[in-house]
């Protein structure tokens, strides 16, 4: 007579697919703050575009008057068109924080002595505040006691007023930004640089590549994640300037080194503001703006994966 084998136990469902539902688990805190901070504010924006409040009464619907009106501010070449071209003005000229700090971080990856010290002094502008990084250039700039003009001085040339100038404001305000953005750009680079592949560089080496062939065909095609996220960060930190802005010039002079961030807190938050829908619309524009660069990277990204 033979005894049947106890059945065995039944897992339940949790433990059938705790290794697909495990990720979703440690995700679930970082995606709930990320919808309650990020994607419900960035819906309640796109609504209150449409109103006409000053952040206390009661909201009145105005449809797309709001956009209406930053058009023809646009075609008057009014303050929104004036913050519209220096945003561009930012972007293209912000992205040469990009190769800069290629370039340090491939000077610094090299075993010379003293390359602890070098790299300290790099890294340095990373680790301190915008606020300090406004401070120092507002002082560099000074047209009485600035070190520029000090150094001009020496060559004859006479006092130059930079953030006082409206030629000339915009460009020294994104010179400032550009000093600690290439310090994050030579970070990301100095990180790809310990994943390249020594067994490829190798092979280059025995196949006669050197310099600037090793680098266009070996290193840099190996770099791509770190330059993919160089360029989404440098776009929206060249999107988003408003802290230099406000410290080194408060949109000044006469309004000629806004940009649409610190335009839509003149507008919404500001003494002179409290048009809370007007501020709303100019951020749907920056907003849209952001998505538009970063989805094309994301897609040109997806494409190369795919490609391989």
């Amino acid at each position: 007579m033979t005894i049947a084998a106890d059945a065995p136990e039944q897992e339940s469902w949790f433990h059938r697919n705790q290794q697909r539902i495990a990720p979703w688990l440690f995700l679930a805190p970082g995606l709930l703050f990320f919808m309650v901070y990020v994607i419900i504010p960035v819906f309640q924006s796109f609504n209150l575009s449409l109103y006409e409040w000053d952040g206390l009464g009661a909201a009145e619907y105005v449809g797309a008057r709001n956009y209406e009106d930053l058009y023809w501010e646009w075609v008057d070449r009014d303050a929104f068109y004036i913050s519209l071209k220096n945003n561009l003005i930012w972007l293209i000229l912000y992205l040469a924080a990009i190769p800069a700090g290629l370039f340090i971080a491939l000077f610094l990856n090299q075993t010379v002595w003293g390359i602890r010290l070098y790299k300290s002094l790099f890294f340095f502008p990373f680790v301190i505040s915008q606020v300090v990084v406004g401070l120092v250039f507002t002082w560099f700039y000074d047209p009485t006691f600035g070190l520029l003009n000090e150094l001009l001085g020496l060559f004859g040339l006479g006092p130059l007023n930079v953030l006082g100038d409206e030629r000339f404001v915009t460009y020294g305000i994104i010179f400032a930004g550009l000093w600690p953005q290439t310090a994050y750009c030579m970070i990301l680079y100095l990180t790809g640089l310990n994943a390249v592949d020594p067994e490829q560089i190798e092979a280059g080496r025995l196949d006669g590549a050197k310099g600037a062939r090793m680098l266009w065909h070996i290193i840099l095609p190996q770099l791509r994640p770190a330059t993919f996220i160089a360029f989404v960060v440098t776009i929206i930190g060249a999107l988003r300037s408003f802290d230099l802005i406000s410290i080194m010039t408060q949109g000044g002079p006469f309004g000629s080194s806004r940009v649409l961030a610190y335009y839509m807190f003149e507008v919404a938050l500001s003494e002179y503001g409290f048009r809370m829908g007007y501020g709303a619309a100019i951020a749907v524009i920056l907003f849209l703006i952001m998505l538009c660069f970063i989805a094309y990277f994301l897609w040109s990204m997806y494409r190369e994966e795919r490609g391989h």
